[in-house]
């Protein structure tokens, strides 16, 4: 590998959510303004979507680290492909209860055990991961999640991430009682050049590198182009760009590094800024000539 190369102590783009690589990105920070308020304000059910790899289950983890810290109760279902049934062994797992019993006692000692915590001024947090994938009479068993409440205060706030596809699905009609419950929602977007650059810039700081900037300013602009600002896809042409850098025996990484990396990665693709200039012309031309026939 090139550790020792660049002068780095461990890999500075794994794929694997790492809080320690956590960087306060606009995006990611103003989601978390959005869950901290939605969650201090006792609300029931908050949403948050993005495309793949843009950094949900890092956000995810993230909060369930910070309500550990702050001994909130909570729970987090990383597997979203569960019955109803299957769901609330799961909370009841995560929550420290027996899930043996028949459905109707596996209810009662939920509302049970969240009334007891309420008494004692706190409440249940509940974080999905890949929402979107959750079948739909299970989404309507997490709307009667909602249902769990004093007169004065939900006894669980549910928490769901997922890719743009759960928007797609909740704006279902058999779907509506569970998107009038989602009181806030936050969309997760693509990071600008300048912010991949500094994403970049911290990953590799933590992992130990100290000196100039590795990559040429061209470089990281089409890294940042071809991985359409995805979090994901900019480690993985980092870290292919990094391998072919020490292959060749560069100490920076350069522009021709960069392409090789994005033609040996599937879901990147990079286009010239001048494309869809050129595009623009052509379509124009082509007008122009069918009204002049």
């Amino acid at each position: 590998m090139y550790l020792e190369h660049f002068g780095l102590h461990e890999p500075p783009f794994g794929l694997t959510p790492n809080t320690d690589f956590y960087y306060g990105l606009p995006p990611h920070e103003e989601a978390r303004e959005v869950l901290h308020w939605a969650l201090a304000q006792g609300e029931g059910f908050i949403k948050v979507t993005g495309e793949v790899g843009t950094g949900k289950t890092l956000l995810c983890r993230m909060l369930l680290w910070e309500l550990c810290i702050a001994q909130q109760p909570c729970a987090w279902i990383p597997n979203p492909h569960l019955s109803p049934r299957e769901l609330k062994l799961a909370l009841a797992h995560e929550l420290g209860l027996s899930v043996e019993g028949d459905s109707v006692d596996l209810n009662d000692r939920l509302h049970r055990h969240l009334v007891a915590l309420n008494e004692r001024g706190t409440r249940v947090v509940v974080l999905i991961d890949e929402a979107q994938a959750l079948p739909d009479e299970t989404l309507e068993a997490i709307r009667l999640f909602g249902n769990l409440e004093t007169e004065s205060n939900k006894l669980l706030q549910v928490v769901l991430l997922g890719q743009p596809e759960l928007d797609t699905r909740l704006q279902s009609d058999s779907l509506r009682q569970l998107r009038q419950r989602i009181a806030f929602s936050y969309r997760l977007r693509s990071l600008k050049c300048d912010e991949a650059g500094a994403y970049i810039g911290y990953r590799l700081n933590v992992s130990g590198y100290r000196g100039a900037p590795l990559f040429t300013r061209s470089a990281l602009r089409v890294l940042w182009r071809s991985a359409r600002g995805i979090p994901r896809l900019i480690n993985i042409l980092s870290h292919k760009s990094l391998m072919l850098a020490y292959g060749k025996g560069q100490r920076r990484i350069d522009l021709a590094c960069v392409c090789r990396a994005v033609r040996d990665t599937e879901d990147a693709s990079y286009l010239p800024h001048w494309t869809g200039w050129l595009l623009g012309v052509l379509l124009m031309a082509l007008l122009i000539w069918g009204v002049m026939r």
